[in-house]
């Protein structure tokens, strides 16, 4: 039996836009379904909104999709994506392209804890945090 967390971001119309920049700067392959080919799409209004995408890759899944406009959003300050690992190549990467249109909240750079640490919000207005393992802090390397 395997278990896998999700992180599932809505969106007010621009789902589909933002998946596909999520791709461009995290790779992976996108699955996308709008109301209209689900069979819920009678308001012209939302036929073509996506009612949900996920962004597929070996080591994640990140799911995005539209709120229909009687569904209440909020400007997704109750939650932030975070990125991890020991590819500072691909996080570094991923950092740059996600801040692009953005807006820097930690530039990537040590941190007292021995990694590299950055935080983002990207042009959509969800917060990613970047966090590259490193030697601890106060550790020779």
């Amino acid at each position: 039996m395997s278990f896998r967390l999700n992180p599932y971001v809505n969106f007010r119309g621009q789902a589909r836009e933002a998946v596909t920049f999520y791709q461009s700067v995290l790779g992976g392959e996108v699955e996308l379904s709008t109301f209209g080919e689900l069979g819920m799409g009678d308001d012209p209004a939302t036929k073509d909104l996506v009612m949900h995408s996920q962004l597929v890759a070996d080591d994640f899944w990140l799911m995005v999709s539209d709120a229909p406009p009687d569904q209440p959003t909020d400007d997704g300050s109750n939650i932030s994506i975070s990125l991890s690992g020991d590819d500072d190549e691909r996080l570094t990467r991923a950092y740059e392209g996600l801040v692009e249109g953005g807006r820097v909240i930690e530039p990537l750079a040590r941190s007292p804890w021995g990694d590299k640490f950055g935080m983002l919000v990207d042009r959509f207005g969800v917060t990613w945090l970047v966090n590259i393992s490193g030697p601890a802090a106060g550790r020779e390397s």
